[in-house]
C-alpha cells in the first residue's frame, strides 16, 4: 500500500507540472495583419521645387551719363510708356560741353579758310615761277621752294579739314550726352523699383547704374524654379504644374511649364536645371518676388489599378515566409520584396494577398508611376478588391517581436508599474 500511494503521489507531481507547463508556459502570439483592398482610381506622380515668381520682361533703366538726379517723374507702381520721361539729371555741365564743343567747331572751319587761302596764294606764286621759268628770268631753285610751298599749303587745308571733322564729332558726343540726361522709359510697363532719389549723384563710369526697373506686363507672370538632375528627365514643355504662395495659404495656381533651360546650375556639387513654368496673372494677386511651391505633374493615370505604397515594403515575419503552402514556393524573399533567383525577379515587387482562410500568397507585380501615398499596378494577379497586407498588428500580451520586420512591432509597449 505504501507503494501504491508513493506511485499515485508521483503521477499527482508529474501531471501538475505538466499542467502548469501546458497552461503557463510560453505560447507562440498569432500574427494579426493590417490589410488594404486593391482600389481603382487616380494615380498623379508630381515632383516638387521651390521657386520665385518674376515677371516674364523685367528691365533695368540705367543712365549712360554721370550727374545729379534733378527731377524724378515716376515712383513705384507708375505706368509708364516707350519713350516718356522717367527722370532728368542736371543738364548744366552738359550744355557747357556743348558751347565748347560747337567754339571748337567754328575755330575748325575759320581755320579751313584759312587754309583755302593760303592754297590758293601759294598756287598762284607756283604758276608764275613756273610760266617764267622758260625765259629764264628765275632759278629754278625758285621753282622748287614755290612748288614745296604749295605743296604744304595742301597739307595744311587737309588737317584743317580733320579738325573740323574732328571738332563735329566732338559736338555730336557733346550732344549725345546732353540727350542722355533726359532718361526715357524703354518699354510700356509699370515700375516695380526705383533705386534713386532726387538730388542723388549717379556715377556711369565701369558700370551703368540701376535706376528704375520696370516690368513689361504683370498680367503675365513667371516661376522660376530649380529641378534637381535626377527628375528632369520627366520635365517637358507644355506640361501642367500647380503651385502655393504664402499669401494666400489653402489656394492653388495653375501654370504650365514654358522652358527647360539647358544650363546646368552647380551648387556645392548639387547639378539643377532652370524650369521656367507661365502663370496667367490676370487679376494680379501674383506679386514679383514672390516664393512659390510648384509641383509639377510628370505622369498620371486616372483609372489605375493601385496599392499603398506600404503594401510594397511590407516584408512578412520570417516564420511566415518558410512555410511552405505560401504560394507554393521556397523562401527566397529578399529585403524590400523582391526575389534573389534572376535579374528578371529583381526588376519586380512582391505583394502579399490575404486569402480566404487567413494564409499569405506571395504575388510578383510590375509597378509604374507613384503619388508617394500609392503605386499603379502595371501587371500581375491581383484584381480590384483583393486585399493586400500592409502592416503587422500586435497584441497588447506580446513581448517578443525579434522574428518582425523593422517597423512593424518591434518596439515594446510599456509595462504599467
Amino acid at each position: 500500500m505504501r507503494r501504491i500511494g508513493l506511485i499515485i503521489s508521483m503521477l499527482a507531481i508529474g501531471l501538475a507540472i505538466g499542467g502548469y507547463v501546458f497552461f503557463n508556459g510560453e505560447r507562440k502570439v498569432p500574427v494579426h495583419y493590417r490589410t488594404a483592398a486593391v482600389q481603382r482610381g487616380p494615380v498623379i506622380s508630381m515632383v516638387s521645387a521651390t521657386g520665385t515668381i518674376n515677371p516674364v520682361v523685367l528691365v533695368e533703366v540705367g543712365t549712360q551719363v554721370s550727374g545729379m538726379i534733378k527731377g524724378l517723374h515716376a515712383d513705384f507702381n507708375s505706368r509708364v510708356k516707350a519713350g516718356e520721361t522717367v527722370a532728368v539729371i542736371d543738364p548744366e555741365p552738359f550744355k557747357a560741353r556743348r558751347e565748347q564743343a560747337v567754339s571748337n567747331l567754328e575755330v575748325a572751319r575759320s581755320n579751313v579758310a584759312r587754309s583755302k587761302a593760303d592754297l590758293a596764294q601759294r598756287k598762284r606764286e607756283l604758276d608764275r615761277v613756273q610760266s617764267l621759268l622758260p625765259q629764264q628770268f628765275v632759278a629754278q631753285n625758285d621753282v622748287d621752294v614755290a612748288l614745296t610751298n604749295y605743296q604744304s599749303a595742301e597739307a595744311q587745308l587737309r588737317v584743317a579739314e580733320a579738325q573740323v571733322r574732328q571738332a563735329e564729332a566732338a559736338l555730336n558726343a557733346a550732344e549725345q550726352e546732353l540727350k542722355y540726361t533726359v532718361i526715357r522709359s524703354p518699354i510700356d510697363g509699370i515700375v516695380v523699383a526705383r533705386n534713386v532719389e532726387v538730388g542723388q549723384t549717379v556715377a556711369a563710369s565701369f558700370a551703368t547704374p540701376n535706376l528704375f526697373l520696370i516690368a513689361l506686363d504683370l498680367t503675365q507672370m513667371q516661376v522660376n524654379t530649380n529641378v534637381s538632375e535626377s527628375d528632369i528627365g520627366g520635365m517637358t514643355e507644355g506640361q501642367e504644374a500647380v503651385f502655393t504662395v504664402d499669401a494666400y495659404p489653402g489656394e492653388s495656381f495653375a501654370g504650365t511649364i514654358r522652358q527647360v533651360r539647358l544650363a546646368p546650375i552647380n551648387i556645392q556639387n548639387v547639378v539643377t536645371y532652370n524650369v521656367v513654368v507661365g502663370v496667367d496673372n490676370t487679376d494680379l494677386r501674383l506679386k514679383p518676388g514672390m516664393t512659390a511651391n510648384v509641383s509639377i505633374i510628370v505622369a498620371q493615370n486616372s483609372q489605375a489599378l493601385k496599392v499603398p505604397n506600404a503594401a510594397l515594403r511590407f516584408l512578412p515575419p520570417k516564420a511566415e515566409r518558410e512555410r511552405p503552402e505560401v504560394n507554393g514556393q521556397a523562401a527566397d524573399v529578399i529585403e524590400g520584396g523582391s526575389t534573389a533567383k534572376s535579374d528578371e525577379a529583381l526588376t519586380r515587387k512582391i505583394v502579399w494577398k490575404l486569402t480566404e482562410n487567413e494564409s499569405l500568397s506571395r504575388i510578383p507585380v510590375q509597378t509604374g508611376i507613384s503619388d508617394g501615398v500609392a503605386t499603379e499596378i502595371l501587371s500581375g494577379g491581383l484584381m480590384e478588391g483583393d486585399v493586400v497586407v500592409i502592416g503587422i498588428e500586435q497584441s497588447l500580451g506580446e513581448e517578443k517581436g525579434s522574428e518582425l520586420p523593422p517597423g512593424f512591432g518591434n518596439k515594446k509597449r510599456p509595462r504599467s508599474r
